[in-house]
């Protein structure tokens, strides 16, 4: 008889009651939290080695960020068609040593006097690149290792670690920028993605991958039968439209946001770190309330007022004046709102998504709403810097933070508002075939 530390249903995924006393499940767990961190460290130690260091321009911050982000909007979909027909633990694996290697590289020519922004372009799309097969392999991963009634709470473990990863990677970051350098900032990031990495290859179960025809169709097919499912799914298509509208708009007011702390109100790196920071203890919260109101109240008036609020919290920043005493407070508490309310959009977004996905259809569903959403940040970014070189800072993160609140419009106009306690269910079984939409 098996022991309740191994317990397993008969699909060999672990049983309600032993999600946390899995092995893999927390080793997926450790090496995903350890690979956020290595992210969110890598995302703040770039741009500001950039803007305190090499004094670069909004023009050209914004151009250093658009091209981090660029992999979203040319691998997206590949990565989607790929990761369904492999093991996510290898994608994973892969993804993690690459960007070790990168940001030790980038370690190295900060140390010999080599990491000007050229560098920082190269180093900046690699991890972007790598990142966007990570992503998409460890979204796909849990439907793969746990039953479909432990998403959400796998979701909401999951989330909560990239939570911990939003309050540690940015103050660490910017500490390590501030007291430091930015070759040991980014030798610590990649020091991280070498930690998921030994983690993740631990995993020893194994994944229940759709079955390969002899003859797999061509890659194009599959990303095309991705962008039809997704498409034809009016939950996913609203996810899509709303994703897009917020990352569009975060994506413009963090170019912005990123200037006007140090340029307007006059924050060390330390500080900078610590106002990105605090988006993680209040998504430390929204992870535990993600797991628990929806059930209370209904995922649609959860879905669409946690967006409200969070979004709309950085509607005050515009208006702060200041020393670092009065204003770091404000910043703290908006982060925080912005974190709850975030979060709880993205568990339950991820949730609905699973729910409604076929298991063979995970990684493409996956990639189609990460390319449509995350795709626009490119443009967003370009945006900021444009703005705040032609309008000034103060109008540009008042019109860039007001933009966010497209996103809760869509969700309030669409289906998603009116969903009750239960999740939709998946449509078919995601084979090798087109999804069933005329």
């Amino acid at each position: 008889m098996p022991s309740p530390s191994s317990a397993v249903s008969d699909s060999g995924r672990p049983a309600p009651s032993s999600l946390w006393r899995d092995r893999d499940f927390r080793r997926l767990w450790v090496g995903q939290t350890a690979s956020q961190l290595g992210e969110h460290t890598s995302l703040l130690v770039l741009p500001l080695f950039a803007v305190l260091t090499l004094d670069a321009t909004a023009g050209q911050l914004g151009v250093l960020r658009a091209v981090g982000q660029a992999p979203i909007l040319l691998l997206s979909l590949f990565a989607g068609a790929w990761v369904d027909r492999w093991r996510t633990r290898t994608v994973m694996v892969l993804t993690d040593a690459g960007r070790t290697l990168a940001l030790g590289a980038a370690a190295l020519g900060g140390l010999f006097g080599l990491l000007g922004l050229p560098v920082l372009l190269v180093v900046a799309f690699t991890v972007g690149a790598l990142s966007v097969f990570f992503d998409v392999a460890y979204q796909a991963s849990l439907v793969r290792l746990v039953r479909r009634d432990q998403l959400v709470r796998g979701n909401s473990a999951l989330e909560g670690s990239r939570s911990a990863a939003q309050i540690g990677g940015p103050a660490l970051g910017g500490a390590l920028v501030s007291l430091l350098s930015a070759p040991i900032a980014a030798a610590g990031s990649a020091l991280f993605f070498a930690l998921s990495f030994l983690s993740i290859r631990r995993i020893r179960r194994r994944e229940v991958v759709p079955e390969r025809s002899e003859r797999p169709p061509h890659i194009g097919r599959r990303i095309h039968e991705g962008l039809r499912f997704v498409v034809g799914d009016t939950s996913l298509r609203t996810v899509c439209l709303a994703s897009a509208a917020f990352q569009f708009s975060f994506a413009a007011m963090m170019t912005v946001y990123l200037l006007f702390l140090p340029r307007e109100l006059h924050l060390s790196g330390t500080a900078v770190g610590l106002a990105l920071a605090a988006t993680g203890p209040g998504a430390l919260l929204g992870s535990v309330l993600a797991a628990r109101l929806p059930g209370r109240f209904g995922y649609g008036v959860v879905l669409v007022s946690a967006a409200a609020l969070g979004d709309g919290a950085f509607l005050c920043v515009p208006a702060l004046h200041g020393s670092a005493a009065v204003t770091l407070p404000v910043l703290l508490a908006v982060g925080f709102v912005f974190g709850t309310g975030g979060q709880l959009v993205n568990v339950m977004v991820m949730a609905v998504r699973q729910a409604a996905t076929p298991d063979g259809m995970q990684g493409r569903a996956a990639a189609t709403i990460t390319f449509v959403g995350m795709g626009m940040t490119p443009l967003g970014s370009l945006l900021g810097g444009f703005l705040a070189q032609e309008w000034g800072l103060r109008a540009s993160l008042l019109v860039t933070a007001a933009g966010m609140l497209l996103s809760p419009v869509v969700l309030v106009l669409s289906p998603l508002a009116r969903l009750g306690r239960t999740l939709p269910a998946s449509g078919g079984d995601g084979r090798d075939r087109t999804p069933p939409f005329a």
